[in-house]
């Protein structure tokens, strides 16, 4: 049975931008897109603040400013940059990595079961390695399959379930899975987005616990076959392999 591992680095971009200013490391920060016109990322403190992602920074600068907000032009270089070094980290830890965003990666953990004690243990290396190499916090997700791994980085992030950001799926008991997806809603799965959790919603598929446990057949006709290999992930059975070299787009 394979098993992925999901990191995903914390609020990347602000992070980035934190590592070069000391002086920001408690400040709410948002970092904009191009022509600084929006939104795109938001450190710890500015979520706390309700900073939406995706607002206009002209429409929310003044009150944002007003409580001590900092917005910064994004620097695209800087966090290709960061990005590189967390994937040289990584490869550390698996020989079988798949760059999937400049915040995400997934590694391909076959065979670390017999050699490490727990995986969550060696989820907890790897966030270790990468705050003290490059001070940068990550999540890790680890499940049979990448939509589970993925799914347990969300709940490691959201503290849903796992440990100091460690979720791992290979070793949680069933029952104890189909109590946690009950409480997630469908858009949280990978590759369910706002269009498709609507349709599923009309179906009376509401939670990610639901959508697992649908008919998969029905699903494929009225859907894809892609969500259908998604149902199949959630159940524990890998239809997505790793992609180590990126096809073209």
């Amino acid at each position: 049975m394979p098993i992925f591992a999901l990191v995903d680095c914390n609020n990347f971009y602000a992070s980035c931008e934190k590592l070069f200013d000391p002086t920001l490391r408690a400040t709410p920060l948002v970092v904009l897109s191009n022509n600084d016109g929006c939104v795109v990322a938001r450190s710890a403190e500015a979520k706390a603040l309700g900073i939406p992602m995706g607002a206009p920074w002209s429409q929310i600068r003044e009150e944002a400013e007003r409580r001590g907000v900092v917005a910064y032009s994004s620097n695209y270089a800087l966090y290709a940059d960061i990005s590189n070094r967390v994937v040289q980290v990584l490869s550390g830890f698996s020989p079988n990595v798949e760059v999937y965003s400049i915040d995400e990666s997934f590694l391909l953990l076959d065979g670390f079961a017999g050699v490490e004690p727990a995986l969550e243990a060696y989820g907890q290396r790897i966030r270790q390695r990468v705050a003290d190499w490059l001070g940068l916090a990550v999540c890790v997700g680890i499940g049979p399959t990448k939509t589970l791994s993925k799914l347990a980085n969300h709940c490691a992030k959201k503290n849903l379930a796992g440990i100091d950001g460690v979720c791992d799926f290979t070793t949680t008991s069933e029952p104890a899975l189909a109590q946690l997806f009950s409480t997630i809603e469908v858009g949280e799965v990978w590759g369910v987005g706002r269009r498709i959790a609507r349709r599923l919603e009309e179906m009376g598929i509401h939670t990610v616990e639901q959508l697992r446990t649908a008919d998969a057949d029905l699903i494929r006709r009225r859907f894809s076959v892609v969500l259908e290999r998604t149902i199949r992930e959630l159940r524990g059975l890998s239809c997505l392999e790793l992609e180590e070299v990126a096809p073209d787009k």
